[in-house]
């Protein structure tokens, strides 16, 4: 091993990385390395736009590894991997550090008296390298039927090299499988704590993209390849738990959630609209969020229901563990210790405020018109986000203006592009 890649995931949800060699490795645990504040108003094509408190040349921080996750990459010899925290110089943590920022929600939770257990599913589309600058061009790996045995025998031992290379990385695979779209993949890991749920998030990715890179493949995150194709999701899933206990099982009626549970996911649905504004976080991830592909377009929430935004799975009645909550609308592009963060934050003032989920949708609203949609564009879910004083309140001044500046300059970023430019746009990007 001899270089460790040091990550932390930026406001428009790219993955910035230092490295060092690793004799280096004491030096930096002890006093960190050096990385500018700027980054975190980048935006995905890498130029960058200002906010009332970050943006500028000025400044420079430090990133502490942790080393609780100092991982050698299988797919990477020679290299291994820390996610690491940012602090100012004079060491007080840095107000803008979406990994200590996930952290504090944690614990927020932890004086409820609550645990959280996460995992995210992460689709990807695969695709054969041609040697084009944009990737416009490049056809799909497995082009076999959604969720077939072909797609899986065409790109067998690449898969097999991900499963060899996250269990190497002490990735619990829970499940992985094709998807609804052509060369699409989807792997789902095992439930965690919050932040290491959002570690492995980086982790797998990156992993998978150093396995197709192997292959001479392409692995793209980002939330759509193909103008009006099925896009890539980043489900998140969560139970909440009390003193060993799960409380999304042991209540009453068909969903047998706990009022605890009921409440705290009552305050996610209320703030769903505002939350879209991380966790799709591009003017693309509204090509995703489609009616009818199950990618969670609409503002309601239903028991086993893939066209809710929020779907609830009681899971089998002889293992109560296994109930959990699975929140739909997210992609790939969004900053996962955000996105873990937020839902948090959200759930807490529901539990707060004693609130209660209204009926469950069953079926298609797009058949029923029993539900809403959430916000169909980036500025109309901006526009809920920007009025959210609890979301305000939760990341502080400094990280929500800085992510409006992004918001802002992605939408900016898009305007005059259709549907196609914006994929071609952001497929090698994500």
């Amino acid at each position: 091993m001899h270089g460790i890649a040091l990550t932390w995931v930026d406001n428009s949800g790219i993955t910035r990385v230092k490295t060092i060699p690793t004799a280096r490795l004491p030096h930096t645990a002890r006093w960190g390395a050096g990385a500018s504040p700027v980054l975190d108003v980048f935006l995905s094509d890498d130029s960058a736009v200002t906010s009332p408190h970050l943006g500028g040349p000025d400044g420079d921080l430090r990133i502490f590894p942790d080393l609780s996750l100092l991982t050698p990459l299988a797919a990477q010899p020679g290299w291994a991997w820390a996610p690491t925290d940012r602090y100012e110089q004079d060491g007080t943590p840095y107000v803008a550090c979406q990994r200590q920022f996930a952290r504090r929600m944690t614990a927020r939770a932890a004086r409820h008296g609550l645990h959280l257990r996460m995992g995210i599913e992460t689709e990807w589309t695969v695709t054969t390298r041609t040697g084009t600058a944009t990737g416009a061009e490049e056809p799909y790996a497995g082009p076999g039927p959604a969720y077939g045995m072909t797609r899986l025998v065409e790109l067998s031992d690449y898969l097999d090299d991900i499963l060899q290379a996250l269990a190497a990385q002490d990735v619990e695979v829970l499940q992985l499988h094709p998807e609804y779209a052509p060369g699409q993949f989807e792997v789902s890991t095992a439930p965690t704590d919050p932040v290491t749920a959002a570690d492995h998030a980086v982790l797998v990715r990156e992993t998978i993209r150093a396995v197709s890179t192997r292959h001479a493949l392409s692995a793209s995150f980002a939330p759509v390849t193909r103008a009006g194709a099925v896009g890539n999701g980043a489900h998140l899933h969560l139970s909440l738990w009390r003193d060993g206990v799960n409380l999304c099982r042991g209540g009453e009626g068909p969903q047998a959630m706990t009022k605890s549970c009921e409440a705290f996911l009552a305050g996610i649905l209320r703030e769903l609209p505002a939350l879209l504004a991380l966790g799709a976080p591009l003017p693309a991830s509204y090509l995703r969020l489609t009616p009818s592909r199950w990618a969670g377009a609409y503002h309601c929430w239903g028991v086993e229901n893939r066209e809710a935004a929020l779907r609830f799975i009681p899971g089998p009645p002889h293992d109560p563990d296994a109930a959990n909550a699975e929140i739909k609308c997210f992609d790939p592009a969004a900053n996962p210790y955000l996105v873990v963060g937020t839902v948090i934050a959200a759930g807490l003032a529901g539990l707060d405020d004693g609130l209660a989920l209204p009926a469950p949708v069953a079926g298609n609203p797009v058949t029923t018109g029993s539900a809403p949609r959430l916000p169909a564009s980036l500025p109309e879910a901006l526009g809920h986000f920007t009025r959210s004083a609890l979301l305000r309140d939760a990341l502080g001044d400094p990280l929500f203006e800085a992510l409006l500046a992004v918001r802002r300059g992605e939408h900016a970023l898009a305007e005059g592009k259709d549907p196609q430019a914006l994929a071609d746009a952001l497929r090698g990007r994500y």
